[in-house]
C-alpha cells in the first residue's frame, strides 16, 4: 500500500514542474493564443459586417436596377403607343391625300372627256353634214353643197336633236 501514497520529494518536483509549466502557459502562450483568437474573431466579424454591407448594397443596386428596368419598359410601351398613333395618323393623312388626288384626277378626266366630247361632236356634225349633202346630191342628181350651207336646215336639225336628247336624259 505504499505505492498509493506518494513520496514528498517527487510530489514536490511534480507540483513545481506543473506550476512552472502553468505559469509559462498562462503568461506567455495563453495571451498569444487569445490575441490570435481575438484577431480571428475580429476578422470574422469584419468580414461578416462587410458581407452584410455588401448584401445591403447589392439589394439596393438590384432594387434600383428593377426600378430602371420598369421605367424603361414603361418608356418603351409609351414609345410603341406613340409610334402606333403616329402611324395611324400618317395612314389617315395618306388616305385623305390619296382620296383628294383621286377626286382631282377624276374631275380632270371628266373635264377632258367633256372637252373631247364637244370636239368630237363638232367634228362629227361637220362630217354628218357633208355626208348628208353628198347623199342628197346622189339622190337628187345635182350638187347640194351650196343649198345645205346656205339654209338653216342643218341648224334646225341639230337643235331638234339636242332638245330631244336633253328631254330624254331628264
Amino acid at each position: 500500500m505504499d505505492i498509493l501514497i506518494p513520496r514528498p520529494a517527487p510530489t514536490l518536483v511534480c507540483v513545481l514542474a506543473f506550476a512552472a509549466i502553468f505559469v509559462c502557459l498562462s503568461k506567455i502562450l495563453l495571451p498569444r493564443i487569445n490575441s490570435v483568437l481575438a484577431e480571428r474573431h475580429d476578422a470574422i466579424d469584419g468580414q461578416r459586417e462587410q458581407a452584410e454591407r455588401t448584401a445591403i448594397e447589392a439589394g439596393e443596386v438590384l432594387a434600383k436596377y428593377r426600378e430602371e428596368l420598369a421605367e424603361a419598359r414603361h418608356e418603351a410601351a409609351r414609345l410603341r403607343q406613340e409610334s402606333l398613333e403616329q402611324g395611324t395618323q400618317l395612314i389617315t393623312e395618306i388616305r385623305a391625300e390619296a382620296l383628294r388626288e383621286r377626286e382631282t384626277m377624276i374631275a380632270e378626266a371628266q373635264a377632258r372627256l367633256a372637252t373631247d366630247r364637244v370636239i368630237a361632236e363638232t367634228e362629227l356634225r361637220g362630217v354628218v353634214v357633208s355626208l348628208a349633202t353628198e347623199l342628197a346630191s346622189r339622190v337628187v342628181g345635182e350638187s347640194m353643197d351650196g343649198v345645205a350651207q346656205e339654209s338653216n336646215i342643218v341648224d334646225r336639225f341639230y337643235s331638234d336633236l339636242d332638245a330631244r336628247s336633253s328631254a330624254g336624259l331628264q
